[in-house]
This record gives structure tokens, sequence and C-alpha cells, in this order.
């Protein structure tokens, strides 16, 4: 069975069939659970209804770099109360972006800290996003002292095998995407041979990032078996290996029983 560790399930796009296909993954997919991450507070709300609607289906709540220019106190302290409710298991997405210059990055960088403090405080992982933003990131959750407080996962990891070799010695997890199986994606074989099962998740980040053979359609959990299977070829080891050990990684990785 599958653990899709990241999916937008309450993004527009799936407006017109969600239901249609939250039908379709239980009764003829392998997947046995999905984390929903909110964006923004919105976001964060839908994301925790739908999981307590479906069983399968948990949720994480946080503010996206690009979502933090009107962050505040105020927003951060409902942002809390969203975090204990039922079936929220992380805090995230949450990071740096520096590929789209809409918040500037001190204020990226300011909420970034502030949500890893509010996880710490909760006792409760983080899911990072970093795009263009390796240094800062990894400076960051180092001054904040996350590798020592909390569990810290790699979204849609896109780093270096090097970098992935200095997160694993701080503990860290990482979760691959669709992109690892498109051609263009040269570094994907090292960085897959650095990363070991027991500290890798799989994701779809759902509706975007869909794999090969189905890039530039709309991405969903079921898709997520390319990931799964290519990551087998390029360990050289069975996908039953790759789906149960990434399975196993998210559960302990979320503290899902």
């Amino acid at each position: 069975m599958l653990f899709d560790s990241h999916a937008h399930l309450d993004a527009p796009e799936f407006d017109g069939d969600r239901e249609e296909l939250f039908e379709k993954l239980v009764t003829e997919g392998d997947i046995s659970y999905v984390v929903n991450p909110g964006v923004n507070l919105e976001t964060s709300k839908h994301a925790i209804e739908l999981a307590q609607k479906y069983p399968w289906l948990y949720a994480a709540v946080g503010f996206y770099p690009q979502e933090t220019g009107d962050l505040d106190e105020d927003m951060l302290f409902l942002l809390e109360g969203l975090a204990k409710k039922e079936k929220v298991v992380a805090i995230g997405e949450i990071g740096l972006d520096y590929y789209w210059e809409t918040v500037p990055h001190d204020v990226q960088q300011y909420w970034f800290r502030r949500q890893i403090q509010l996880a710490v405080r909760l006792g409760m992982p983080i899911a990072i996003h970093d795009r263009e933003a390796h240094g800062d990131v990894m400076r960051i959750l180092r001054e904040e002292k996350a590798f020592e407080n909390t569990k810290v996962l790699m979204h849609c990891y896109s780093g270096s095998a090097e970098l992935a070799r200095q997160y694993l010695k701080l503990g860290c997890y990482f979760s691959i995407a669709g992109p690892v199986t498109y051609k263009n994606v040269k570094k994907a074989p090292e960085v897959i041979a650095a990363i070991p099962l027991d500290h890798m998740c799989i994701e779809t980040d759902s509706p975007y990032l869909t794999p090969t053979p189905f890039r530039g359609k709309r991405n969903d959990p079921s898709l997520i078996r390319y990931t799964a299977e290519k990551i087998a070829e390029l360990k050289g080891v069975s996908y039953e290996e790759v789906a149960e050990a990434t399975c196993e990684t998210a559960k302990r990785f979320y503290g899902i029983e």
C-alpha cells in the first residue's frame, strides 16, 4: 500500500470530481494514506474538513512562503488553533521560495522561523518547501534548532545528493515527487541512491508535478505508483519494497499508527 505524503486535494482543480476521485482511490487504488497540507488559513481549514470526513486522509496546516506577505500574529494564533484539531499531523507546508519574487526574502524568513517555533512548541513535525533557497533554509532550520526539537521533512526534495547527505546527518526525512520520472532530471539517480528508504517518503504534490507518462495532465494520488516504480528502478529493488518502506517511513514521520 502507498502513502501519498503531500497532496493538495483541497485545490480547486478537484472541485468538479473530488468525491468521485476519492471513491476511486479507495475502491481501485493502492492508497492507504494521504496528507493534505494547507498553504494559508483558508486551505488549512479546508484540509481539516476533508480529513475529518475521510478516514484515510490527514491534514497539515501552515503558510506557504508566497502566502506570508499578509501574515500577522493574529493569523498565526488562528493557525495554532487549527494545528490542535483532530487529524492534523504536521505544520506545513512552510519554508522559503526565491523563485517567485512576490514576497520579500526577509518577510518569508521571519514567518518561516515563527512557524518552526510554533511546531516546536506544539511538538509537531514540519514539512518544508525549499525552492532555490537551499542555503537559507538549512541555516534557519539549524538556528531554530529544528532538527533537535522536531522531525523535519523536505517536501518535493530538489537539492543535490551532497546536500541530502548533510541533511541525513541531522536526521532529516525527504519526500520524492513526480519529477524523479522526468528525463531531464539528471541528478535523480545520485539523489535516490543517497537517501535510504527509512528516511524517504513519496508524494504527488497533486494537482501539480504529474509523473511521466501523464505529464501535462492533472495529478492525483492514484498516479503515485509511477514515482514508486521509478525509485525502485533507480535503487535496484522491487516496487513492493519501495511501497512498503515509504509507507512505513511516512507513518513514522507523521505519527500515524
